[in-house]
C-alpha cells in the first residue's frame, strides 16, 4: 500500500491591494508546473456563511463587528474540515490526498482586521480551535504600505468596500506586526516587499518555500541569493 504524504499548507496575508491574491495564484501555478499538486483557496469562503460575510463586506447587509468576526470563526472551521466530495473538500481533506494547499488569507487576517474592533486576545482565543486543528505550514506576509493599497484598490474597483479606508487599513497593518510579534514562538511568518513587480515578489516568494519542499534545487543563482 502506497504511503501518500500530506501536502503542505501555506496561507497568504496582506492588507486589500497588498497583491497576495495575485502572488498565491502565481505560487500555485509554479508548484503545480514541476509536479507539487497544489489547490488555491481562500476566505471568506463561498460557503453559506462566507457568503454573508461578503455581503456584509459589500455594505448589503450589516452585523454587529463581533459578529462578524464570530461568522469568520464559523465559516474557518467549515473551510478546513467540510468533508463533502468534490471541490468543496475541506483543507484537511485535501492535505490527506498529498495535495498542497494555499490559501488566500486564513487566521492572522482575523487578528489583524477584526482587532480594530475587539480585544486581539478576544479574537486570538475565538479561532484556537482553528490554530490547534490546521495551523499553516508558512505564513506569507505581503508587506505594502497603506497609500499603494489604497491606489491598487482605486484603480481595479469600482466602488470601494466595507473597510477600504486608509485610516482602518492602517490599524489592521499595525495589528498583523501585533500579532505576528506576539505569536512568534509558534507560528513561522515571512514577510515579503510588495511594492515590487509581481515577477520580482513572485521570485522573492520562491526563494522563501525551498524548506517546505526540500526536492525542489535551487538554482545557482537562488541559491546565492538565498545564502
Amino acid at each position: 500500500m502506497k504511503i501518500v504524504e500530506a501536502g503542505r499548507f501555506i496561507a497568504f496575508e496582506g492588507l486589500d491591494g497588498s497583491g497576495k491574491t495575485t502572488q498565491a495564484k502565481l505560487l500555485a501555478t509554479r508548484l503545480s508546473k514541476i509536479g507539487f499538486p497544489t489547490q488555491i483557496t481562500s476566505e471568506p469562503t463561498d460557503s453559506v456563511i462566507g457568503k454573508l460575510i461578503k455581503q456584509h463586506m459589500m455594505e448589503i447587509v450589516h452585523f454587529d463587528e463581533k459578529t462578524v468576526a464570530a461568522l469568520f470563526v464559523a465559516d474557518r472551521l467549515n473551510h478546513i474540515l467540510n468533508e463533502t466530495d468534490g471541490e468543496t473538500d475541506g483543507i484537511c481533506t485535501i492535505l490527506k490526498k498529498g495535495i498542497n494547499v494555499i490559501s488566500d488569507r486564513y487566521y492572522f487576517s482575523s487578528y489583524a482586521y477584526h482587532s480594530v474592533h475587539a480585544p486581539m486576545d478576544w479574537v486570538i482565543q475565538a479561532n484556537s480551535l482553528s490554530e490547534n486543528i490546521l495551523r499553516p505550514d508558512l505564513n506569507i506576509f505581503i508587506d505594502v504600505p497603506t497609500d499603494i493599497c489604497i491606489e491598487r484598490i482605486s484603480l481595479n474597483r469600482t466602488k470601494p468596500q466595507r473597510y477600504e479606508t486608509i485610516k482602518h487599513l492602517q490599524e489592521v497593518l499595525n495589528n498583523y506586526h501585533i500579532a505576528f510579534d506576539k505569536l512568534k514562538d509558534r507560528e513561522i511568518v515571512v514577510k515579503v516587499d510588495g511594492t515590487k513587480s509581481p515577477d520580482e515578489v513572485s521570485d522573492e516568494i520562491w526563494l522563501k518555500i525551498f524548506d517546505l519542499f526540500p526536492i525542489i534545487e535551487p538554482t545557482k543563482n537562488e541559491q546565492k541569493i538565498r545564502d
